[in-house]
């Protein structure tokens, strides 16, 4: 009698087996096409005949269906040409990664809003060019969007805030003007993280960023005008990195305070006004804090962390004085107020 639970056993690991080692035939078809467009790069010298494409070189299958679920395609500088329409009919897929690949150039092709089952796309590194496209803003599967090191232009596409499980976007490094599109990130489930630095992008932060739970946000290298405030306060007990340096914010700093757990703080290169808020220097964990090249006066907070932080993270200010400056002038007793 023992013997029929073993064979049933067996045969359910046989089925298991035989369904993660082959892949569907549409699969299949998809990923020869893609190769085919590729023009067959030495990358793919996997992608043969003989093998199932689930054992394919950058080929994830799922273990129970046999289904593409993901394609991650890294560091080759040979493989060229625009990315392939083809992809769009792994319509399992769930990842789809390319990465460090420079040759590939041209636009994001709208075909790729097929993929409804996407959860993670990144293209980055590479030669692509052209808008972020809006057909993202219908992939409601998406958690991760990750667009950085391209030739990107236009605006960032308000229906990426449609999005209700998108909690990380990567556009840094691109060419993007505009606005930040007010409710970017409004609808994250999680803890948020956003990278828009080194574009052109101009306008205010969004006032509702301050609703948002940020973890990491990093808007340095743009054009972006007014106050930065709303993306501290002491609600934000999630926040660890925040970089808004080198834009034109004007704001006072010195009614800010800044969250508990912030590990990262530059504000530099700004015409920020005010003083620095003696808080700070409670921060534990602070291990980067700049606000040099703005128009802070007053004097420098000391005690706590603010050993940590060298003259550098001061200079060019207004009137900033005390440790690690020069000595602030003290008034003579006698002055009369």
């Amino acid at each position: 009698m023992a013997a029929v639970p073993l064979l049933l056993l067996c045969s359910l690991l046989l089925a298991t087996s035989t369904a993660a080692d082959q892949c569907h035939d549409d699969d299949h078809a998809a990923l020869v096409a893609i190769d085919t467009a590729l023009g067959s790069p030495y990358h793919f010298a996997s992608w043969t005949p003989d093998s199932a494409c689930c054992d394919w070189y950058d080929v994830d299958c799922d273990a129970e269906s046999g289904r593409v679920i993901g394609l991650r395609v890294f560091q080759d500088t040979n493989m060229s040409g625009a990315i392939p329409d083809a992809i769009a009919n792994l319509t399992f897929l769930q990842t789809l990664t390319l990465h460090h690949l420079p040759a590939i150039s041209g636009a994001i092709p709208d075909s790729l809003a097929a993929l409804s089952n996407l959860s993670h796309l990144t293209i980055s590194y590479t030669g692509v060019s052209g808008p972020v496209p809006s057909f993202l803003g219908a992939l409601t599967a998406l958690t991760l969007l990750d667009l950085s090191y391209n030739s990107l232009t236009g605006a960032i596409p308000a229906s990426l805030a449609d999005l209700p499980n998108l909690s990380s976007i990567n556009l840094r490094r691109n060419r993007l003007t505009g606005a930040i599109p007010s409710l970017l990130l409004s609808k994250s489930p999680d803890q948020a993280y956003l990278w828009l630095s080194s574009n052109n992008l101009s306008g205010a932060i969004p006032a509702e960023f301050a609703a948002v739970d940020f973890v990491y946000i990093d808007l340095s290298r743009n054009a972006l005008t007014g106050d930065a405030a709303c993306l501290f306060g002491a609600g934000k007990s999630s926040l660890q990195h925040v970089d808004v340096s080198r834009n034109a914010l004007r704001f006072d700093l010195s009614g800010v305070e800044f969250p508990e757990n912030a590990t990262y703080i530059d504000l530099s290169h700004n015409g920020i006004r005010g003083g620095i808020p003696t808080q700070v220097a409670n921060l534990t964990n602070l291990q980067q804090f700049n606000v040099s090249f703005n128009r802070l006066c007053g004097e420098v907070p000391a005690g706590g962390n603010m050993a940590r932080f060298d003259r550098y993270s001061y200079l060019h200010n207004k009137c900033l004085c005390g440790a690690p400056l020069t000595a602030c002038r003290q008034r003579p007793v006698n002055y009369l107020h």
